[in-house]
Formats: C-alpha cells, structure tokens, sequence
C-alpha cells in the first residue's frame, strides 16, 4: 500500500503529475473536438436533406467513409498523409521541416469520425420535425434562416441531445486511440508508467477509475442539459 501511494505521488518520486498532466490532454482533446464535430455534423445532415442532388451525394459518402474507416486508421491518414501534404506544400516556399501538432491531428480525425455520426444523429432529428413548420414559419414571412434559428434549431437540440450525449462518451473515450501518434494523453502516460514501474495492474486500474469518473461526470452534465432543453414540453 505503502508503495502504491509512493508511485501515485506527485513530484520526483511518483508518477501523479504525469497522469495529471494526461488527464488534461484528454480532457482538452475531447473539449477541443466537440465543437467543430456538432458544426460540421449539422452541416453535413443540411447537406443529407439538401434538394441539391451532389451536395446529398457528397454528405452520403462522407458519412459512409467516416463511419467506416476504422478511427485508428483515420487517425494514421490525418496524421502522416496529412504531415506528407503539408510538408511538400511548405517546402515549395520554405527550405525547412514541417511538422504537425499530434494535438491537432487527433483533433482533426475525431473530429472527421464525430461528424459523420453526429451527422446521422441530426438527420434523424430533421425528420422527426414536421416539414409543415417550415411552411408554417414561411406564411408567418420568417426568412429560411429564421425559421431555422427560432423555430427549427430548438426542436432540433431537444431531438438529438440524447443521441450526441452518447456520442460525447464515445469521444471522450477515443481519446486513447492518439497515444499511437506520441500525444501524451492519459492512456499513453499510463503506460509509460507501467513500463518503467512494471505495475500494470495498479496504474491501468486507475485509468479505468479515472476514465468511469469522467463518464460519470458528463453522464450528470448531459442530464441536467436534457431537462433543460426539455423543461417545457407537456407532461
């Protein structure tokens, strides 16, 4: 026991500040990738409910390729094609190395991952809302964008909170997959940690804990924000 605490400990002689240091990593990540995944995702079912043939089209295949691909994979592409472009586009101006943030590009890929689900979260929520309010909002002379905004947007927040809570769970987890691109999030330190202490059952016991406790923390977030979306709807 004695031990156990010494090797949670922070400063030099325990490994506390590291796994402190790789909780905020994964926070962070997770944080930093939920707003551009919900935009681009409701982007992408606008796109799905478009009359536009080749917008429907290319929201279709992005969707299909996205949910897909295996999010390691997507993680690789984003993360080594992403260096090779960008390297050959700065070396055409620049005679030096480029490099891509591993923050970045994990954010990048989970983001390209979230997205495509969101996307069939909130298509699912467009068409669980009556076409007729549209028409209804259009007779009143509210503009397209208004309608959206003051009619359609609040339904559809309240039809898809449930399905994007669970999608922010399964982010907040995904986060380990960037470990294999050297960031230094919660999962790599940790084993970091068991490699140098060889105490595997100790330190991924407490990733877990840690790991239940984030999911139970936006497990209470995400119902507070349910009730609130849904405080005035008829019981």
């Amino acid at each position: 026991m004695t031990e156990a605490l010494t090797l949670l400990s922070f400063g030099d002689g325990g490994w506390g500040d590291e796994l402190l240091a790789g909780l905020w990593v994964t926070v962070t990540l997770a944080l930093a990738t939920l707003p551009g995944g919900l935009v681009a995702g409701l982007l992408i079912a606008l796109g799905q409910i478009s009359s536009e043939r080749l917008l429907r089209r290319a929201a279709r295949i992005y969707t299909t390729v996205f949910r897909g691909l295996p999010e390691l994979l997507t993680i690789f592409i984003v993360y080594y094609g992403g260096q090779m472009a960008l390297q050959a586009l700065w070396g055409m101006f620049f005679d030096s190395y480029f490099e891509v943030n591993p923050f970045v590009a994990g954010m990048i890929a989970l983001g390209l991952v979230f997205s495509a689900y969101s996307s069939e979260v909130f298509l699912s929520a467009f068409r669980g809302i009556p076409s007729g309010q549209w028409e209804g909002a259009a007779a009143l002379g509210l503009s397209r964008w208004k309608t959206f905004r003051l009619v359609i947007l609040p339904q559809l927040i309240r039809l898809s909170i449930g399905g994007l809570g669970n999608l922010w769970l399964i982010l907040l987890k995904e986060t380990s997959l960037v470990s294999v691109i050297a960031l230094d999030e919660l999962l790599r330190q940790t084993s970091v940690a068991v490699g140098v202490t060889k105490q595997p059952i100790l330190f991924y016991s407490l990733a877990c804990a840690i790991y239940l406790v984030l999911s139970l923390i936006s497990a209470r977030g995400l119902a507070h924000v349910e009730r609130r979306v849904n405080r005035g709807e008829a019981r």
